[in-house]
């Protein structure tokens, strides 16, 4: 689990939403409030975010989108590709980090040690040192509200930004809409 941030994606009847908080922290201390570990990926078909550090996200996400430009937006090929190619790396191997990528048909869960997790719900995938609070919050607005997949993307990780000392309120959320 990393002490860094909230990522929270759902994948709805009609929206693919990812979101995520903007607290940047190094220890016990906040280094920055506003910013974005999200990114909509190869032509905006593609929404990702990411825990961990940002040096590290930037290297990822730009390896990840070469492997959808390889795989032309395949989003299961590509993930296959990226968590071998990942785990292989001796030095990409050692990051502490995580990704999740989504599209309007699947979502997954990627890490360095060669996992790609798709949720069992196929739904709702959250990580970061939030995430069991912004999946939790989730799944009982998933089923006891009529938000919205944006909605309750945003209300979920308001919900884990008042709990988790690592995650704030500051929001930004990408769709994918049909």
């Amino acid at each position: 689990m990393f002490d860094a941030t909230t990522i929270l994606a759902y994948k709805g009847k009609n929206k693919a939403v990812i979101g995520g908080d903007g607290q940047v922290t190094f220890g016990n201390t906040v280094l920055k409030g506003n910013a974005t570990k999200i990114r909509t990926l190869y032509k905006g078909e593609i929404l990702a975010g990411f825990a961990g550090s940002t040096a590290d996200a930037f290297n990822l996400f730009d390896m990840f989108e070469a492997h959808l430009e390889t795989c032309k937006g395949d989003l299961l090929k590509s993930v296959i590709a990226f968590s071998k190619e990942w785990r292989k790396d001796k030095y990409l191997r050692r990051l502490e980090a995580m990704m999740i990528v989504l599209n309007k048909e699947k979502i997954f869960i990627l890490s360095g040690n060669g996992d790609v997790v798709e949720p069992e719900d196929g739904e709702i995938a959250s990580i970061g040192s939030g995430g069991n609070f912004a999946i939790s919050a989730a799944r009982a607005l998933a089923k006891h509200s009529n938000l919205d997949e944006e909605e309750l993307v945003r209300e979920s990780l308001m919900i884990a930004g008042e709990l988790c000392i690592y995650t704030n309120q500051n929001i930004k959320i990408l769709k994918l809409e049909d």
